[in-house]
């Protein structure tokens, strides 16, 4: 061992040590014990967070935006107005906006809907150079899994019809309510509640640490959606304009649906693109022009993504696109699209919890 060390030490730098990695058996039972309870309870969280969503989610998504919505509350508290006040202006102002948009969209969407049949041939009359591809896979499919036998086709009832849209909208307006409700409290009663929930910690410190990381959860999040928003905003209208130049009917619908979907990081552009191309397919005559359009809003998105937003926000908001990703494929597996949809505000919220609990200088990592 010796003569290795000595080998080894000058030639690569290394000072090789020999400490005994455990003192006893029993260590590693610990450890083992203290890992696994670990992730018992990480593996009941998740399935909390999966069977409580119909409630948890409204109240989340309302706690986030009321975050956010935080200091316009405590401008208006400077200049004499009550918070109840403006909590109430919020909420009717946030339905008002939702209202308005459901409103200018529902005319175009159900126009596309009606022309589903019409837009379904033509993108596969456009698209026939992937029929023979398609036909082997279908035919690789039918070989390795073979059909048990001819369907039989049942015509649906209309109460079996109606009955899944009944389904889903009656719990759709509870979570509504549910939200506008809890958040309508929370901006009016947000500092009444974080003193409250500070002086459920015994020490002053751990009050203090509280309160330092509510105000800088509230902090960021308000940056950064203020921010995005208006960069959304501008994308939305550029979309509109490039909709309306290459000529597409009710150019405003694909303006607002980039700006909304931009709030998804890759799946919402992404979606976006192929919204234009399936346009683009039923607008053009040959597929080299329908391929304009999503190409135009792709190369404007990555200058969006790369350049414009990462300096907008500078450095202390910018993300880690790893951790953007990973927390979008978490949520979005967790919550459908509105776990998207909330996916970075809560990474925002879990990395400032982390940097209090575990501050830079308190990591001293190997060298």
């Amino acid at each position: 061992m010796d003569l290795v060390r000595a080998s080894l030490e000058p030639r690569y730098g290394l000072a090789i040590n020999d400490p005994k990695p455990v003192e006893s058996a029993e260590d590693v039972w610990t450890s083992a014990a203290q890992m696994a309870t670990v992730g018992i309870f990480v593996l009941i969280l998740v399935i909390c967070l999966y069977f409580s969503r119909p409630i948890l989610l409204p109240i989340l998504a309302a706690l986030l935006i009321g975050s956010t919505l935080a200091p316009i509350v405590k401008r208006a508290r400077k200049h004499g107005i009550p918070p109840w006040i403006t909590a109430l202006f919020l909420v009717l102002m946030m339905m008002a906006v939702a209202g308005l948009a459901v409103t200018v969209l529902a005319g175009p969407v159900g126009e596309w809907i009606g022309r589903a049949p019409e837009i379904a041939a033509t993108v596969k009359q456009k698209l026939y150079v992937l029929d023979r591809p398609l036909a082997a896979l279908r035919e690789l499919q039918n070989t390795l899994m073979p059909a048990a036998g001819p369907a039989v086709a049942v015509e649906p009832s209309k109460i079996a019809m109606v009955t899944p849209v009944v389904e889903f909208i009656t719990p759709a307006l509870a979570q509504i309510v549910l939200f506008f409700a809890t958040m309508g409290f929370v901006l009016a009663g947000q500092m009444e509640f974080r003193r409250y929930t500070a002086s459920l910690f015994a020490s002053r410190d751990a009050k203090l640490r509280f309160l330092r990381i509510a105000n800088d959860i509230e902090g960021n999040l308000a940056s950064y959606v203020a921010v995005v928003t208006v960069i959304n905003i501008g994308l939305g209208i550029l979309v509109t304009l490039g909709a309306w130049s290459f000529g597409f009917s009710n150019p405003i619908i694909f303006g607002v649906a980039a700006m909304l979907l931009n709030y998804i990081p890759y799946i919402g552009p992404a979606c976006m693109a192929l919204i234009l191309l399936a346009v683009g397919l039923v607008t053009f005559p040959t597929l080299g022009h329908a391929l304009l359009p999503p190409a135009a809003f792709v190369a404007l998105t990555t200058l969006e993504g790369h350049i414009i937003t990462p300096t907008v926000l500078g450095r202390s908001l910018t993300l880690n696109p790893l951790a953007v990703f990973l927390a979008l494929a978490f949520w979005t597996w967790m919550w459908g699209p509105m776990g998207a949809f909330l996916s970075v505000p809560l990474l925002i919220v879990a990395l400032v919890i982390f940097g209090h609990l575990f501050p830079s200088d308190d990591i001293k990592l190997p060298r």
